[in-house]
């Protein structure tokens, strides 16, 4: 099973970065090219239920791409949340952590994927595992910022 794992250090305390992390409305906001909400009822705990869709934006604030459901598995606030995602082409556990440091917190973001069609999967996993990285590095970076001004 592939796992990407990735941090990034936050000037913020942890219920800060937790409130902006789960602001699931917002994270279109720092998360590349994606437009999330909720589905069936706030998602704020154990059960909860999200969809994201990622790709192209188009006007009104939707995208034409991938849809990613997702349900809440583990709900630690302020520090764990861990999403099972349910879609056709992404599945498995999503993970996000947020670690104390001091008045800062460092924010882990883990991704472990089941691939879809054997072999063929491996390899389109080969082509486009640096490209989801650079994505997730600059999600990150732009949600760093987010966190730190939150709720501005």
């Amino acid at each position: 099973m592939p796992e990407l794992v990735e941090r990034i250090d936050v000037d913020a305390p942890p219920e800060q970065v937790w409130a902006a992390l789960t602001d699931w409305a917002r994270q279109g906001e720092w998360m590349l090219a994606t437009d999330v909400r909720t589905v069936a009822g706030p998602a704020q705990g154990f059960g909860g239920r999200l969809a994201a869709r990622t790709g192209i934006p188009l006007p009104g604030g939707r995208h034409v791409g991938l849809l990613d459901t997702m349900v809440i598995m583990k709900w630690e606030p302020p520090r764990l949340v861990e999403v099972q995602h349910t879609g056709r082409l992404v599945r498995g556990p999503g993970i996000f952590e947020i670690e104390p440091r001091g008045e800062h917190s460092t924010f882990v973001w883990t991704e472990r994927l089941y691939l879809p069609y054997g072999y063929l999967g491996v390899a389109g996993w080969a082509l486009v595992r640096p490209f989801a990285l650079l994505g997730i590095r600059r999600s990150l970076r732009r949600f760093a910022e987010f966190a730190r001004t939150y709720p501005a």
